[in-house]
């Protein structure tokens, strides 16, 4: 006989039965796996996705008569420190709320976890009473509870640290004998956390920035920078040096940039790396450090926001023996990713893949990745050179600055490899008229370019809390949406902001301009057409424009109309 089938429902499980929550086979299971797994029933149903924590809360509260609290409506600055130990909260998911002479209220998400009252009630010697709370909300409400417990770098004086050994550039340390390496120094367990914090909060940029009385770290987010911490003026030099000894710097050069690199191990199987750059301002050295997350090129296509006939154009390119791809944008719109992601459908056994990148970002095996060096001579057109040389099949250049690459470039696309790069414009038809401009040939352009891709990156609205907004047709039709596409009444979608987002948004999405170089198309290029022709032979040949491409998202309720304007409007 199946033993889950005779396994008694607890009251809290009959309960969510009865009311339809879950269904009965379904609740003997999960009291089975919760139990196994060390979690409290209600956890269990909400991480499986079983249930909704907002109907378990209210049907608990109904069962057991326990109040309901909402967590929003908390402020998390007013719950008393240090009362509970971080094990017990992490281990019981409860949290203390507030404490009235020797009575502490616990939130709960599971009423029946007396284990956890009487643990807390044992450790505190207080008195112990439940509130329950939503579960989701109240593994959010842990997190930061328990972030605002460590000890800001902020509230540090200098003369704090004078016990800690601190490697720094400064002349009055050198003869110190340092032990900046002490995992327990303040300064490296800070830097330390704002660097896992971005990892954890999906930034791609952390910016450590000086002035004249105040400093701050900020991270960029989504594409958005957004200070995170505010430490002591005092230590500025301090969290410059550990920076640097973590990059390999000379920290006793603070007159010039520098550029390194840190590997931060996660796990055994997962390491995230950071470019390092120090810039000498004002007020003392700017570092900023980019954020190089491997899995960030192994996304596939289908994740990074093509529409399906843009998707096909692009893998159709990839499938050509020749021909150059161009993908281009501004700074930091995703250049490099879309790249990558050509390179993992294109790296086989068979192909030779060889990439000169300034500096390789991320290291992708099976792909001769070679680091331009022009102090040495080794620029990206002596690069090109010494590949041509190396029976390849694919290259990647990692940008398209002058002539003589260009040249080179053009050079391995008519003569049987798949060549592909980066420029710095804003539209594909100006991709073209630039490497007019550089003084590559006509004919040269039209017959070695088969694909290009102007890109942006737009915000991804918050699944949880986006909400509906009215706007008069008058000004969708002068924001660029077709008569067709508002007559299908579309829901026009801002951001509000929750518990679970930024500002209203979570992630972010391509926006795609992909055109492939067709016979009328080339026809232009060799009459020496300008970018406006070209753009609008573009159009009549049905490949949309960035600002079309953006709409599309607004319509599919991905992004919002204000970030698309951010993005691509004029």
């Amino acid at each position: 006989m199946n033993t889950q089938m005779t396994t008694p429902l607890t009251g809290l499980a009959r309960r969510f039965v009865q009311d339809g929550i879950i269904e009965e086979n379904t609740a003997r299971e999960a009291q089975n796996n919760a139990g196994k797994a060390k979690l409290p029933f209600v956890s269990y149903l909400v991480q499986q996705g079983l249930a909704k924590a907002t109907q378990l809360a209210y049907a608990a509260s109904a069962e057991f008569g326990v109040p309901l609290v909402d967590l929003n409506s908390v402020a998390l600055d007013q719950i008393p420190e240090k009362i509970v130990d971080e094990k017990l909260i992490r281990k019981h998911h409860a949290l203390p709320l507030f404490k009235r002479g020797n009575r502490l209220f616990l939130a709960l998400a599971d009423p029946t976890n007396l284990q956890a009252l009487d643990e807390i009630k044992f450790h505190t010697g207080l008195s112990t009473d439940a509130v329950l709370v939503e579960d989701d909300k109240l593994s959010t409400a842990i997190d930061r509870y328990l972030e605002a417990q460590e000890q800001p770098l902020g509230d540090i004086d200098g003369g704090d640290l004078d016990d800690i050994d601190i490697e720094t550039g400064d002349d009055s340390d050198k003869d110190d004998d340092s032990g900046a390496e002490q995992d327990d120094a303040p300064i490296v367990k800070y830097i330390n956390k704002m660097l896992l914090d971005a990892i954890k909060g999906g930034a791609s940029d952390i910016h450590f920035e000086p002035y004249e009385k105040t400093y701050r770290v900020r991270f960029r987010t989504d594409g958005i920078l957004h200070e995170v911490s505010k430490p002591s003026i005092k230590l500025a030099a301090k969290l410059s040096a550990r920076l640097k000894v973590m990059s390999q710097l000379d920290i006793s050069e603070r007159r010039v940039p520098q550029d390194g690199r840190i590997k931060m191990k996660l796990s055994k199987t997962k390491a995230i790396d950071f470019r390092v750059n120090t810039l000498p301002t004002l007020w003392g050295e700017k570092i900023v450090l980019r954020i190089l997350d491997p899995s960030s090129a192994k996304l596939g296509i289908d994740a990074l926001g093509y529409e399906e006939d843009q998707k096909k154009m692009y893998l159709d390119a990839l499938a050509q023996p020749q021909g150059m791809i161009l993908v281009t944008g501004p700074t930091g719109s995703g250049k490099t990713v879309s790249l990558y992601t050509g390179l993992n459908i294109l790296n086989t056994t068979e192909r030779n893949i060889s990439t000169a990148e300034d500096p390789v970002e991320i290291n992708l095996e099976g792909i001769n990745q070679v680091n331009v060096n022009t102090k040495v001579g080794l620029d990206f057109s002596s690069a090109l050179r010494a590949f041509l040389r190396q029976d390849p099949d694919v290259v990647m250049v990692g940008e398209i600055r002058d002539l003589d690459t260009a040249s080179i470039a053009i050079k391995a696309a008519q003569t049987g490899h798949l060549v592909l790069s980066t420029l710095h414009t804003n539209s594909a038809a100006e991709t073209l008229t630039r490497l007019r401009n550089m003084g590559v040939p006509a004919f040269n352009i039209a017959t070695s370019v088969s694909l290009i891709i102007a890109q942006r990156l737009a915000r991804r609205l918050c699944a949880e809390c986006k909400e509906v907004i009215t706007v008069p047709k008058e000004v969708l039709k002068e924001e660029g949406f077709t008569d067709a596409q508002i007559e299908t009444g579309f829901k026009l979608y801002s951001p509000k902001g929750c518990d679970k987002c930024k500002g209203g948004y979570k992630g972010r999405v391509g926006i795609y301009e992909v055109v492939r170089v067709t016979p009328p198309m080339q026809e232009l290029i060799m009459n020496e057409a300008s970018s406006l022709e070209l753009a609008k032979q573009a159009q009549k040949e049905r490949f949309r424009n960035l600002r079309q491409s953006a709409l599309r998202k607004v319509i599919e309720g991905v992004t919002s109309l204000e970030d698309a304007n951010r993005v691509t409007k004029d």
